[in-house]
C-alpha cells in the first residue's frame, strides 16, 4: 500500500514538473522569436527620428519616503533624459527625514496654489512647489499613505496622459523613454508598457548614468542577475505578444492615465500593488469587452540595487508572494472567466498553479523524491529523471537566457563576465531557487494564519 502510495506521489510530481518545463520552452520560444522580430524592426537610428518628429509626453512621477541621501541626485538624473517633453513630479509621502529640505535647496523650490482634479483618493497634500530653475520640476509635499497612494497623488497632478512610474532608488538610461514609449505610437491601444530591470550592484555610474556594466562581486546578487535575465528575456517577452503580461514592474513602467484612473488607480491595501493594477486592468478591460494591449520592451533598461544580505532577501521575497496573492486573489473573477482571452485561460491559471503554488509542490516534490531514495521506495533511474526535468531544465533555460543577453544587448562587454553568467545560471537552480522557494512557503503560511506583510521602515 505504502509502495503504491509513492508510486502515486513520485508520478504527481513528475508530471508537475513536465507541465512546468513545457510551459517555460513555450514561452522561451515565443521570446525568442519576438526578439528577434523586435531587434528586426527597432533600429535605434529609426527611434530617435521617431521621437523627433512624433512623440508623446510624458509625466514622470517619482515617489519618495526618507530618500534624502539620493533623491536630489535622483532628480538631476531623470533631468537629463533625452526626451523631447516630459515633466517631473516628485511626490513627497511624508517624510521625517532632510528630504524635503534638500528638494528646495538644490532646485530652488516655491509654494504653488496649483489646482487639479482629484481623480483617484489619496492622503491629503500639505503643499505643492515649483522650482525657479527648473520648469519641469514639480514637488508634492503630503501625508504618508504609502507608495500606492503618493502614486495616486502623482497621477492627479499629472498633465499629460502618459505617466511613467519610476522608484527613487533606480537609475534609467538616458534613452528610456524614447524606447519605452514606442508602443504607444505604434498601436494606439497600447495601455501599459514595462522596461527591463536589471542589477546595478557591481555596475559603474557617472552623473547618475551607466559608465561600465559591471558584475556583483557578492554570491547574491549574482544569482539574482540570472534571476533577472530569465525572468525578464524569456519570461515577460513570452507572455507580452499573446497580450497575457501580468505584471510590469513598479519600479520603471508607462501608463495611459485615462486606463489607470478607470481602473482605479492603484490600491492602497496592496504590498504588490505594481502587479495588482495590471492585473485588475485585464478584468476591467476584458469584462468591458475593450480592445487593449500591455506590452513589455526589452531594451530599455532600468538599473536597480538588489539584496546583498540574505535578511533583505528573505524580507523582499516574503513581501513580493504575499503581493503575488494580494493580485490574483483581488481579481479573482479573471480566473477562466467568459471573455478572459488568453490572460484568463492560460496567464492567470499559470500563475495561480506555477508562482503562487509552486513552493508547497517544488519542496515537497525534492523531500519526497530524496527520503524516498534514501529508504530504496524510488529508483535511482526515477530519481535521476525527476531531477533532469525539475532542474536540469531550469538550468538549460537560464542559460539560453544569458546567451539572448550577450546576442541581442551585449551589455557585459568581457567575455569572464559571461562566463561568470554561465555557471551563475547553473548554481542558481541548484540551491539559490530552493532557498527562495522555502521563504515563499513561509510566506504563504503567514497568508493562512492571517498575517499582513509590510515594508517596513
Amino acid at each position: 500500500m505504502i509502495e503504491k502510495l509513492v508510486y502515486v506521489i513520485q508520478w504527481f510530481f513528475l508530471f508537475y514538473f513536465i507541465i512546468l518545463q513545457s510551459f517555460y520552452v513555450v514561452l522561451n520560444l515565443i521570446a525568442m522569436v519576438n526578439l528577434h522580430r523586435y531587434s528586426q524592426t527597432h533600429d535605434k537610428t529609426v527611434l530617435h527620428s521617431l521621437c523627433k518628429d512624433a512623440y508623446l509626453p510624458i509625466s514622470v512621477i517619482v515617489t519618495d519616503y526618507n530618500e534624502e541621501q539620493t533623491m536630489v541626485e535622483c532628480v538631476e538624473s531623470l533631468l537629463k533624459l533625452q526626451y523631447a517633453e516630459f515633466e517631473i513630479i516628485i511626490v513627497n509621502d511624508g517624510s521625517c527625514d532632510e528630504t524635503l529640505k534638500k528638494l528646495i535647496k538644490a532646485f530652488q523650490l516655491v509654494p504653488f496654489p496649483e489646482a487639479y482634479r482629484k481623480h483617484l483618493a489619496s492622503m491629503p497634500i500639505k503643499q505643492i512647489f515649483v522650482s525657479r530653475t527648473h520648469a519641469k520640476i514639480k514637488v508634492i509635499d503630503k501625508e504618508n499613505g504609502g507608495k500606492a497612494d503618493a502614486l495616486n497623488a502623482g497621477i492627479n497632478m499629472a498633465r499629460y496622459g502618459l505617466f511613467c512610474a519610476v522608484d527613487a532608488d533606480s537609475i534609467l538610461q538616458r534613452d528610456c523613454l524614447v524606447k519605452v514609449v514606442q508602443p504607444f505610437l505604434e498601436d494606439t491601444r497600447t495601455i501599459a508598457a514595462g522596461g527591463s530591470v536589471r542589477i546595478a550592484n557591481g555596475c559603474r555610474f557617472q552623473n547618475g548614468y551607466l559608465h561600465d556594466a559591471g558584475l556583483p562581486k557578492q554570491i547574491l546578487p549574482l544569482f539574482q542577475v540570472a534571476e533577472y535575465l530569465r525572468a525578464f528575456l524569456f519570461g515577460r517577452l513570452g507572455w507580452s505578444p499573446l497580450n497575457a503580461l501580468l505584471i510590469i514592474s513598479g519600479a520603471f513602467g508607462v501608463f495611459r492615465k485615462e486606463a489607470v484612473i478607470t481602473a482605479g488607480g492603484y490600491r492602497a491595501d496592496c504590498i504588490g500593488e505594481d502587479m495588482e493594477l495590471i492585473v485588475r486592468m485585464h478584468k476591467i478591460f476584458r469584462q468591458q469587452k475593450k480592445t487593449y494591449r500591455i506590452k513589455f520592451v526589452p531594451d530599455p533598461i532600468c538599473w536597480t540595487y538588489a539584496p546583498s544580505q540574505f535578511k533583505r532577501l528573505i524580507s523582499q521575497r516574503i513581501r513580493w508572494h504575499h503581493g503575488l496573492a494580494e493580485s490574483l486573489f483581488k481579481n479573482k473573477d479573471l480566473f477562466l472567466s467568459r471573455n478572459g482571452g488568453v490572460v484568463g485561460w492560460v496567464a492567470y491559471p499559470f500563475m495561480l498553479v506555477f508562482e503562487w503554488f509552486s513552493p508547497v509542490i517544488e519542496i515537497l516534490g525534492f523531500t519526497v523524491v530524496i527520503v524516498g531514495l534514501a529508504n530504496g521506495m524510488i529508483l535511482w533511474d526515477v530519481f535521476v529523471l525527476f531531477f533532469v526535468i525539475a532542474v536540469g531544465f531550469s538550468v538549460l533555460l537560464s542559460l539560453v537566457a544569458v546567451m539572448l543577453e550577450e546576442m541581442s544587448f551585449h551589455l557585459y562587454p568581457k567575455p569572464i563576465y559571461i562566463l561568470k553568467l554561465f555557471i551563475v545560471a547553473i548554481f542558481e537552480n541548484t540551491g539559490y531557487r530552493q532557498f527562495v522557494n522555502v521563504w515563499r512557503l513561509y510566506a504563504m503560511i503567514e497568508r493562512a494564519l492571517g498575517v499582513k506583510p509590510s515594508w517596513g521602515k
